[in-house]
């Protein structure tokens, strides 16, 4: 198999997605974070009459005559609102000190705010987790036991040297390491054909969020807000203006985008980034369930297979990965209970999406059934046979993988100063996402704050 797990996981069938390029407009001569890594620049024009567009500062003209938008929350209306806003422009000198807002803390945000950190930039990224940083680098953990597992991201592993180097500090540092554990593919029936062990795979010490927190722990120029889910962004006066449900949450000279799905889509909608909010559109996204579950004993082994910590399931409806979180994380530590993550196939999350905020009941326990029916198959057991678990949970994952990708690390609208990052953009992967927020940093850096300053009257 070409691609292992590294986010939600890249699981099995993600190899037979056709993946798309997206369509988007760049300038001849594109700016670049190094002279060898091209970076997509949006065109942002308007045909309309200078008396109807943004102002030169940012700010959104206002009219005698205003008519309240008749516009809902559907995915209709949000696409309809993407398409007829006005481009924001900025044309006031950027400050000499600027302040990056950077929504979403998931690894491509952190590592934006660490790689600007590292340039003399400060940041401060909005994040609505409630236990930790992270996104999809998701741990949860259950006391009083405790139960521990990685509901998102797997493992991960590295093919680029720039993401080896931030690797290579993180090994040094304890934070993260191999993953010695066999992992294979499980065909429907218990068949297990363990993977070649040449490429490392790496994972969190205690889980992968744990990982997400430490990365900016000693920073001194990075602010982090959470749980704090922004829900508007406002030009106004040569700034962006930051808002969680009419509450205030500061004044930023540049944004950064570092989430997807529906909320994104609904936070760029009326935000004057109208090219922005179109690369977003083009974004497919599928869901996956995530099943948590806590076995007393361990699972049984097919007959004559190898035991393993991670598969890959092939042939079974309801079901694409299963992974042994003890044992991936807790080693050969006795008298633990055997917690397990699962992972449905895209076509299963399709068939029973429902509002991942709010999981009816009698759709998580069909959920629930069917995976661990699943898990039956796969391994090769009567039905009604598995153990059932003395602990469950599960969570759908609405935003899970992208099905196409521009196959480039990051976009920047630099006459309305935001870009985007995300693992969307390279790939489906954590090497990607860290990939893509380095890019939109060093982009910032060298193409927008060095370039103002070296413009500025007082320089």
């Amino acid at each position: 198999m070409a691609t292992l797990v590294h986010s939600i996981p890249s699981i099995s069938f993600l190899s037979s997605l056709t993946l798309q390029p997206l369509k988007i407009k760049t300038h001849k001569k594109s700016l670049s974070t190094s002279r060898s890594e091209p970076i997509k620049t949006l065109t942002c024009t308007t045909s309309k009459p200078n008396n109807k567009s943004p102002t030169m500062d940012g700010r959104k003209p206002t009219s005698k005559k205003t008519r309240k938008s008749s516009y809902g929350t559907s995915r209709r209306s949000v696409l309809k609102k993407t398409f007829i806003q006005e481009q924001v422009t900025f044309t006031s000198q950027l400050s000499s000190d600027p302040h990056v807002g950077i929504i979403g803390g998931g690894m491509a945000g952190l590592l934006c705010a660490l790689s600007l950190e590292k340039r003399g930039v400060k940041s401060t990224v909005f994040d609505t987790g409630i236990h930790g940083l992270g996104g999809r680098m998701g741990t949860r953990v259950i006391d009083p036991q405790p139960l521990i597992f990685d509901h998102a991201a797997q493992f991960f592993t590295v093919s680029d040297p720039r993401f080896s180097e931030l690797v290579d500090d993180w090994l040094e540092k304890g934070l993260v390491r191999q993953w010695q554990g066999i992992i294979g593919e499980l065909e429907v029936g218990g068949q297990f054909l363990p993977f070649p062990s040449s490429t490392p795979r790496y994972i969190s010490v205690n889980g992968m969020r744990s990982l997400a927190d430490s990365i900016l722990s000693q920073t001194c120029m990075v602010n982090v807000v959470r749980p704090c889910w922004i829900s508007k962004l406002e030009p106004f006066n040569g700034m962006w203006h930051l808002s969680e449900n009419g509450k205030p949450c500061g004044q930023f000279d540049i944004i950064v985008i570092a989430h997807n799905g529906k909320c994104a889509n609904r936070l760029l909608a009326s935000s004057g980034l109208p090219l922005i909010a179109r690369q977003m559109k083009t974004l497919g996204l599928s869901s996956i369930w995530a099943l948590l579950a806590a076995f007393e004993d361990p699972l049984p082994i097919p007959t004559g297979a190898t035991p393993f910590e991670g598969a890959f399931v092939k042939g079974v409806d309801s079901l694409s990965w299963m992974g042994n979180n003890s044992a991936k994380l807790l080693g050969s530590k006795t008298n633990s209970p055997h917690c397990w993550t699962f992972f449905s196939t895209a076509a299963y999350g399709k068939r029973n999406k429902v509002p991942q905020e709010n999981i009816p009941t009698a759709t998580a326990e069909k959920v629930k059934t069917g995976m661990l029916e699943g898990v039956e198959a796969a391994l090769g057991l009567p039905k009604d046979s598995l153990q059932q678990p003395f602990y469950s949970r599960v969570q759908l994952w609405g935003a899970a993988l992208p099905t196409n990708t521009p196959g480039i690390p990051c976009i920047f609208d630099p006459h309305g100063r935001a870009g985007i990052c995300g693992d969307w953009l390279l790939g489906s992967n954590l090497e990607s996402a860290a990939l893509s927020g380095m890019a939109l940093a060093n982009h910032i850096t060298y193409e927008v704050v060095e370039l103002g300053r070296r413009n500025s009257p007082l320089v």
